[in-house]
């Protein structure tokens, strides 16, 4: 008897570390990366040729256009502050050789050249008071200026869960439905680690991390979680950011793109501004 109680108190010691060890295991810093596929709209797609807008489809239009683009996207977070860091593809233009005619040479065939917008816009999520905060760098004649607007974290709209569960990056995701832009999506979600947060903000759950989601026209799967240091200074808005409102932080990248399409057709051959 003495020994089986023995044998009890060390099986129960070990079960109390055990869940102690479980509790305490939450990454509070590290980065979460996500895998991304999108599907183009073409009727939203824009390109231009020559100083010429073309639509995708039209005989004048480039073939061999894809019709989905990959991206990686990530999550760097410490304690309540992340930040999302994007890898995606620039703005492309189509314009055509120097020298290029009418006449069908090879020579006028078109090519691509690469767009660096104008600005660069990072997001910053404050994730214990449920707030993104956008922030946009726009450089012009070599100046700088930088603005930031905040916005609540929003919440998926038509939330149902259901009783399935899956494991993702090796943590346990319980399945939900949700409309954005009058699609469902499926969405996986896992409450096991200290913070709220969607890879794609209008899927934000109630609480839990998103580490996959998927529709007819895209899809997110977090490829994997890793723990570690996070200075809390690379996740929090720069601190010189003029605070605007997200209507007028709207207005600023839409001259900006404007000025620097301006810009790029006044340099192109045949514009006579060059």
């Amino acid at each position: 008897m003495k020994a089986q109680l023995i044998y009890l108190t060390i099986a129960g010691v070990i079960a109390l570390y055990s869940g102690a060890t479980a509790q305490t295991s939450q990454p509070t810093s590290g980065t979460i990366t996500y895998e991304g596929l999108r599907q183009f709209d073409r009727s939203q797609m824009r390109m231009n040729m020559n100083g010429q807008d073309v639509r995708p489809g039209s005989a004048d239009a480039p073939e061999g256009a894809p019709d989905v683009i990959s991206f990686t996207q990530k999550l760097v977070f410490s304690g309540t502050m992340a930040k999302e860091q994007r890898d995606r593809p620039q703005n492309m233009m189509m314009r055509r050789r120097m020298g290029d005619d009418n006449s069908g040479n090879a020579g006028g065939a078109p090519r691509p050249m690469r767009m660096t917008p104008p600005f660069d816009q990072q997001t910053y999520l404050d994730m214990g008071n449920r707030k993104r905060i956008d922030v946009m760098t726009v450089t012009r004649d070599s100046v700088q200026q930088v603005y930031r607007a905040e916005r609540p974290m929003p919440t998926a709209t038509d939330w149902q869960t259901s009783e399935k569960t899956k494991k993702i990056a090796g943590y346990v995701c319980h399945k939900a439905t949700a409309t954005r832009r009058k699609e469902t999506y499926t969405i996986w979600y896992t409450t096991d680690l200290p913070f709220t947060y969607s890879p794609v903000a209008d899927l934000t759950p109630p609480t839990g991390v998103v580490l996959q989601i998927e529709s007819d026209s895209e899809s997110y799967k977090a490829t994997g979680l890793t723990s570690g240091a996070v200075d809390v200074v690379a996740v929090e808005p720069p601190a010189n950011a003029k605070t605007i409102t997200s209507e007028e932080m709207e207005q600023i990248r839409r001259k900006a793109m404007a000025d620097f399409r301006q810009r790029m057709m006044s340099s192109m051959p045949g514009s006579g501004r060059n």
